[in-house]
């Protein structure tokens, strides 16, 4: 059984109406099943960088925290449940990814992760211009970090999907790591997503997914859009695909900040079809 922790972290977000990422989580939270849906009531000020370079800093590792305590009570509640079930965590901001795929990675140690998003997440602290958690997300989940202070994942498990907007620096950091990336075209082949996985010798998979991965004309209602992305199709077949070869440790989704209620109605049907191939 898929349990649900809803996370609307917004204090992530570089985006001037970052705060409409709550209305995204709840709005996704209103068509889950109440009895196995968490909301984590996240901390509602901004945040001190305290230091950090991280804008927000205070908020976010509180947060980070919270997801945490969250995650481990829902593994206490699930013994006994069958083993296929696992957790979706919805955000919120990409941030809450980090700690969720830090908690899966302690239970799954052969885990791959496959990180969906228009954006490649890879800026440090130190080379960010906007200070945002969001834009550090995924380098968070290989590197040690202010908000990750032991890294979860070697980046030659980690697969980035669908990313088409890179700054010099996450360019750079793609090389160095050794981080396989997969372009929209690459996701055309419904099989090459698994194989990619298959050949970092990983055993299980983490999935994660931005929902501005999608092309703007599958979804309005992300703050960052990037033309050119990926239609709901082949994101779901694609997942449909992981699932089918590789045990499944956990996913999240997240980057649902509808601009006015108009655009809840308007893109529900396609971020729930998302949610649908998560859970």
């Amino acid at each position: 059984m898929t349990r649900f922790i809803v996370v609307p972290q917004w204090q992530g977000s570089p985006s001037t109406r970052s705060m409409t990422l709550i209305d995204g989580a709840d709005a996704i939270a209103g068509d889950l099943p109440r009895s196995a849906t968490v909301r984590v009531d996240v901390p509602i000020e901004a945040g001190e960088a305290l230091g950090s370079g991280i804008r927000r800093f205070s908020s976010l590792q509180r947060t980070r925290d919270l997801v945490t305590a969250a995650l481990t009570e829902a593994d206490g509640a699930a013994d006994g449940a069958s083993p296929s079930g696992h957790v979706l965590v919805v955000g919120g901001d990409c941030g809450v990814a980090v700690p969720a795929i830090a908690h899966a990675a302690a239970l799954h140690p052969d885990m791959a992760v496959v990180w969906f998003d228009a954006h490649a997440d890879l800026h440090t602290p130190e080379s960010s211009s906007s200070g945002a958690f969001a834009g550090m997300a995924l380098r968070s989940v290989f590197e040690t970090t202010p908000l990750s202070p032991d890294a979860a994942v070697p980046a030659d498990r980690i697969v980035l999907a669908g990313a088409r907007e890179f700054d010099d620096a996450e360019t750079d950091a793609v090389k160095i790591a050794g981080l396989t990336h997969l372009g929209v075209d690459d996701l055309a082949d419904p099989a090459r997503l698994a194989d990619a996985v298959a050949a970092t010798g990983a055993g299980s998979v983490y999935v994660h997914v931005d929902l501005d991965v999608l092309d703007p004309a599958a979804i309005t209602g992300v703050s960052a859009a990037v033309p050119f992305g990926i239609d709901i199709p082949t994101l779901t077949n694609a997942i449909g695909i992981l699932r089918g070869r590789f045990s499944f440790a956990g996913a999240s989704v997240s980057g649902f900040a509808p601009p006015h209620p108009e655009a809840v109605v308007d893109d529900m049907g396609s971020v729930l079809r998302v949610v649908g191939a998560l859970a």
